[in-house]
Order: C-alpha cells, then structure tokens, then sequence
C-alpha cells in the first residue's frame, strides 16, 4: 500500500497545485521556464501514475476488505459510469452543450467515476485509489469555478449528439471490454 500511496501523492500532488498553491506553481514556471515545468510535471505525473498501477495491483494481491460486497452496486457503478463517459467525451467533443453549460466536465467525469467505483467496492486498496481521486476532482472543480473562466463556445444539437455518442462508444467499449482485458475485471460480469 505504500507503493499506491506514493503513486497517489505524486500523480495528484502535481495536478493539486494549480488549484491550491497557484501562486507557488506561477512562481516555477517563471523560474524554470514553460517547457522545464511541463516536463517536471510529465515525469512526475507519469511516475505517480506507475506507481499507482504498481502499488494498486499489489494491494489487490492481498486485500483488506472493509465491509462486505453489497449486492447490486455494480449495476450501479455501471449506471454511472456511462454519465461518467459522456461527462468525459464533453470535455474534447467541440460545440457541446454539456460543455456550454457545465464548464468543467472532465473533472465532473473525475467525480462521478471515482463515486462509481467507491460505491463497487470495498477494499482498503479502492478506497484509497477512488476516495483520492474524488477528493482531488472535488478540490479542482471548486477551484476552477472560483477562477474567471473565458465565455464557453455555444452548444449545437450536432456537438452534443456526437457527444453522447461517443461517451456511450467510450462507455461500452470499457464495460464489454478493455476494463476486463487490461485490469481482468469483468464490471458487468458479477
């Protein structure tokens, strides 16, 4: 667990700072320059992030279940996920007026997925992955609504049908198949 909490603390720790030490973060771009901090911020990112995967796929080895499987969260988590998935297509998807009108819908997608899986399931190893990444998206999305935000490109009925689409494309091909094949868990097959 250690690994995981490493992992956590680096990976969310550098995404934390614009949002809570925005004048820290100014202060080294101007020192180190644009590009010095983005790749400072890409390592760090990317080592947080393997030692995430390392350290969660190490707790999964050894579990610490902290309260029993509760029937029906699955279908549940799964429910969600799908909003998640939109959620997440709107923030790339132009003209959209899920953008227009939520403002910041990747890290509501962060939100809802993390709440989805917190709700799944019940090892010590998940609520510290999914109750940190919650907790993150919570602090981000407060901070970006206390920033001015530049006035959102208008939402056409085309931008946001192509969006639901593909958040049901990203959505389907996750639930039926990469989410099993890349971490062998079958989210609708329990």
């Amino acid at each position: 667990m250690i690994w995981l909490a490493l992992g956590l603390a680096l990976f969310l720790g550098i995404h934390l700072t614009r949002a809570l030490a925005p004048q820290w973060r100014d202060a080294q771009i101007a020192r180190l320059g644009d590009k010095a901090w983005k790749g400072i911020y890409t390592v760090v990112s990317i080592a947080g992030f393997g030692l995430i995967l390392w350290g969660f796929s190490q707790a999964r080895q050894q579990p610490v279940v902290l309260w029993p499987a509760i029937r029906g969260m699955n279908h549940a988590a799964a429910a969600m996920m799908l909003v998640a998935a939109v959620l997440m297509a709107a923030a790339y998807v132009p003209r959209n007026h899920l953008k227009a009108r939520l403002q910041h819908p990747m890290t509501l997608s962060v939100k809802v997925w993390a709440f989805a899986h917190l709700i799944a399931n019940n090892t010590l190893a998940d609520v510290m992955l999914f109750g940190s990444f919650l907790v993150w998206a919570i602090l981000v999305f407060r901070a970006a609504r206390r920033r001015p935000a530049p006035a959102p490109a208008p939402g056409t009925v085309a931008g946001t049908a192509a969006t639901v689409a593909v958040g049901i494309a990203l959505w389907a091909f996750f639930a039926f198949w990469a989410h099993a094949a890349w971490l062998g868990i079958a989210p609708l097959g329990r």
